[in-house]
């Protein structure tokens, strides 16, 4: 049996030798090999120092293989190159800056080994920011209603998973990449445990509030909630604007002096407008989406895939 490891890595030249060797010592301990590690640059934009490291890494070990993105896929795409790439039956997924830590691997391991397709390692204490602290429950919000995520169930970018999962997740060839959408399609053989989230050891996120906005809009493509939701808000404030114009008929019978609401007229104009255009704006961007699939717009485009041998 085979063991996968796929790292996506974005300006991480100072951390991932350290993420890879202990990785590598935890596997051995667990006896989980042989085991080959997946490494994706994500066209860090640090003057080739991380795709420089991990060459040398492919060097330094035979079990290694350095996948060099052409331009920045981000980090779903960035891992959907790495499952195409990985050969293991068993695959798992870590981030390249010590937060994800190697040490928790044998807890992950405990669960997996009990025969669930998919566990996921998930953080009661996160070691982030208040705002990606909320920008995490939004996110765990919005994926429990709009594509129907168990309570019980926490994700994060830690998770270990079997190959028919790998199998059918490569299967997706869509630009706007969720993996959790993905992966609850696949299973409902899903359990998370908690692990312990480390420190930073070097550097800051590469995630802006745009590139959060952007990856948490892409579970859109995994739902049409949004558009029900557009068409009962719809139906909704259809039947109140007729519940409205009956009231204003009455009103104007029983008080024929009474003036026109010149200002409310304004108000329900500007209001019932802006709602058009925003469902109009959310229509367009589930054919945009659509557009963009049909013109097969790459998720991720590999410039070169770079392995070596062990000295």
């Amino acid at each position: 049996m085979l063991f996968s490891v796929i790292i996506p890595c974005y300006k991480s030249a100072c951390t991932i030798r350290q993420v890879v060797e202990m990785t590598s010592v935890e596997l051995d301990k667990l006896n989980k090999k042989p085991y080959q590690f997946i490494l994706i640059d994500d066209k860090s934009p640090d003057d080739g120092e991380t795709i420089g490291e991990l060459r040398r890494l492919a060097n330094d070990y035979s079990y290694i293989k350095v996948v060099e993105l052409a331009q920045n896929a981000g980090q779903h795409n960035a891992v959907m190159a790495g499952l195409n790439v990985a050969e293991g039956d068993v695959i798992i997924a870590m981030d390249d800056d010590m937060q994800t830590h190697p040490s928790q691997l044998p807890k992950m391991f405990d669960a997996f080994d009990n025969g669930h397709d998919i566990v996921y390692g998930y953080y009661e204490d996160k070691k982030q920011t208040g705002f990606r602290n909320f920008g995490s429950w939004v996110n765990h919000t919005s994926v429990r209603i709009l594509i129907g995520k168990p309570k019980n169930i926490k994700t994060s970018s830690f998770w270990i998973i079997k190959k028919f999962v790998r199998d059918y997740v490569i299967q997706y060839s869509g630009t706007y990449t969720h993996l959790q959408g993905l992966f609850l399609r696949t299973s409902s053989d899903i359990i998370s445990i908690p692990v312990e989230h480390f420190e930073r050891a070097y550097g800051s996120s590469g995630y802006t509030f745009k590139k959060l906005v952007g990856l948490w809009s892409n579970i859109m493509g995994y739902s049409i909630v949004p558009l029900r939701i557009a068409r009962n808000a719809g139906l909704i404030l259809s039947l109140f604007s007729i519940l409205g114009a009956i009231a204003v008929i009455l009103k104007k019978l029983l008080a024929p002096t009474s003036a026109v609401g010149w200002y409310s007229m304004m108000v329900a104009i500007c209001f019932f407008s802006g709602l058009i255009m925003l469902f109009l704006g959310l229509i367009g961007e589930y054919l945009g989406r659509l557009y963009m699939g049909m013109t097969n717009n790459p998720q991720y485009v590999i410039r070169n895939i770079y392995t070596g041998e062990k000295k």
